[in-house]
């Protein structure tokens, strides 16, 4: 079981307990232990998936907070992840170590609320990660 965030106190004065999943999409496995170590040590629950129809199935069986996706995947695109995952009103933030204007674009029109480089510096993504949350409330 995952760590839950204690994001507020109701008006009882009583603590809201909210879990925050994550998807982390990658093919590289070094890179989703890396990514659920950092999420599962400030507070989030990770799931995983190594490619898009792994993670097309895992979207279809929870509702995740948020989604981070590869671009470049085994058997698809992070855009068609984008295009084809019930990632609802997940915040979809899309890395890549192939970084291009075209894609940038592209990944925005698809619905992604970010597009970051790899490798990405963890206290910049946990950080980008809240504030998308906290825009979403």
């Amino acid at each position: 079981m995952g760590v839950v965030l204690i994001t507020s106190i109701d008006r009882t004065g009583l603590l809201t307990i909210e879990a925050k999943y994550v998807l982390v999409i990658d093919d590289d496995q070094s890179i989703l232990r890396t990514m659920v170590r950092v999420l599962e040590k400030n507070g989030f629950s990770a799931d995983t998936a190594k490619t898009a129809k792994e993670a097309i199935e895992k979207s279809k069986m929870r509702q995740y907070d948020a989604a981070l996706i590869d671009l470049r995947l085994p058997d698809m695109t992070g855009l068609e992840v984008l295009a084809h995952a019930d990632l609802g009103g997940a915040i979809k933030i899309m890395l890549t170590g192939f970084p291009s204007l075209v894609t940038g674009i592209k990944a925005r029109e698809y619905g992604a609320d970010a597009y970051l480089r790899k490798p990405v510096h963890p206290e910049e993504l946990l950080k980008l990660i809240r504030v998308k949350l906290t825009q979403r409330k």
